[in-house]
């Protein structure tokens, strides 16, 4: 009897649960609910596009030479604290809020909603309290707030790398500083903000164009203006190799901004509240990984055909290529197309790095190949394989490209002739390390180091 009882428990058990999921009164989780998963999303995916920092300091660590080790280490920490600082101050506001078409608000500070501090400071929240957060946004504005200041925070971290072994701390970090205040919130609130290119109907699911794009651009625009490390190019037009010191750690680097890329990219569904938002998260997270596999073997096979051996460095940015193509477009519903856009990817990076060398355009990282070029190739695949017109991709293409390439190489020009971007040659041939530290990533191998 007993037993009986218990299954007829279980039944009445399973078929509630049936009831409760199936129903038409319970086929969605509560306001409540869905504001807790929509704000978690935007925590926890912002905590792992964070950790894309560590990434990059990571991958331009190895892939510089041991005398500037140091000192990209400190502009990748520097220039995550300023991004943040910058997108706080007035970056956030001017990509998001009162967005008239080409620019949002010139107000200063984005601090929680007035309903969000009520309910902090209650003694006791009512349910109306209650209702007044979740109704305003479904999820809590700091939250979105932190997700998109690690975005910024991606863009400057590309010009680093670009820009190393041969660029003054303080002119890099105060164009930083202009970059993540200024000239990306502008851009990007074209787009995510509501503006002019987001009503004609670009689309950038995450980003190849207003983050890693962007990015790309604003290296160029530097690398140009700086000019290439000496004795990189000769006389004669040869391209003289300066290998980087630390393989492994260019290529942990890689794996930490591929693990990272899961939380730029699958955030930036931008809810978790309902079914379909976790089904196409999660076809946005296959599709990210076989982009960014694509792109490593398409880059060892051609480098393996080209240089009849396979390139670690050139696949490095294949599976970095691979990942920027399909972050325009991760949401496509066929994962065999995801792959495809990400081997062109790893293909595109391999001819673009020699090109440049041939245009005497010193890229230490290899940042404007897998950033840049990358960037446009996927930003345009949104109109060849997803829903978008390609006449209307181009159009975005070209208009932030245009604008963040001249407003960063005006900035990097007023910079050079009032204090000057480059170290001296003397320094330059020391290393950053020393001239601009005073001390070193590895100092019983530096050339101060004495025997005991």
């Amino acid at each position: 009897m007993t037993t009986f009882f218990s299954r007829m428990a279980l039944c009445a058990g399973v078929g509630l649960l049936v009831l409760m999921t199936t129903g038409t009164a319970q086929a969605a989780v509560s306001g409540e609910a869905a504001y807790i998963f929509n704000t978690f999303s935007f925590l926890v995916h912002g905590f792992l596009v964070m950790l894309m920092a560590a990434g990059f300091a990571m991958l331009e660590s190895g892939l510089v030479r041991t005398k500037n080790t140091a000192a990209i280490c400190l502009k990748n920490i520097a220039l995550y604290s300023l991004a943040g600082i910058m997108y706080y101050l007035i970056g956030y506001n001017l990509m998001y809020v009162d967005v008239a078409g080409w620019i949002g608000s010139f107000s200063f500070l984005y601090n929680p909603s007035a309903d969000e501090l009520a309910l902090i400071g209650a003694d006791e929240a009512t349910p109306e309290m209650v209702a007044k957060v979740v109704d305003a946004s479904g999820y809590s504005v700091m939250s979105d707030w932190f997700f998109q200041m690690v975005f910024v925070a991606t863009a400057a971290s590309i010009v680093s790398g670009t820009l190393a072994e041969r660029i003054k701390i303080w002119p890099f970090l105060i164009f930083v500083v202009v970059l993540t205040g200024v000239i990306y919130p502008i851009q990007g609130s074209w787009v995510w903000g509501a503006g002019w290119l987001d009503a004609m109907g670009f689309s950038d699911f995450a980003g190849s164009t207003l983050v890693h794009s962007v990015g790309g651009w604003a290296a160029l625009a530097g690398a140009i203006v700086l000019g290439a490390r000496k004795g990189k190019y000769g006389p004669d037009g040869q391209v003289n190799a300066m290998p980087g010191a630390n393989l492994p750690l260019a290529t942990l680097g890689t794996f930490i901004l591929w693990f990272g890329w899961f939380g730029f990219n699958g955030g930036s569904q931008l809810a978790l509240g309902s079914a379909l938002d976790a089904t196409a998260m999660s076809i946005v997270y296959v599709n990210t990984n076989l982009a960014a596999a694509g792109g490593v073997v398409a880059a060892m096979a051609l480098t393996q055909i080209l240089y009849k051996k396979i390139d670690l460095t050139m696949t490095l940015n294949g599976a970095i290529a691979g990942l920027v193509s399909i972050t325009a477009g991760p949401d496509l519903s066929n994962p065999l197309l995801a792959l495809i856009v990400g081997a062109v990817g790893g293909v595109l990076v391999v001819f673009a790095v020699p090109l440049l060398d041939k245009l005497k355009i010193d890229d230490v990282v290899g940042a404007i190949s897998a950033h840049l070029v990358a960037g446009i190739w996927g930003t345009l695949c949104v109109g060849i394989f997803g829903s978008g017109s390609i006449v209307t991709q181009l159009i975005g293409i070209a208009a932030i490209g245009a604008f963040v390439f001249v407003v960063s190489f005006i900035v990097w020009t007023i910079l050079k002739v009032t204090m000057g971007i480059r170290v001296d040659e003397e320094d330059e041939v020391l290393g950053l390390d020393r001239a601009e530290l005073g001390m070193e990533a590895y100092p019983e191998f530096g050339s101060g180091s004495q025997t005991l």
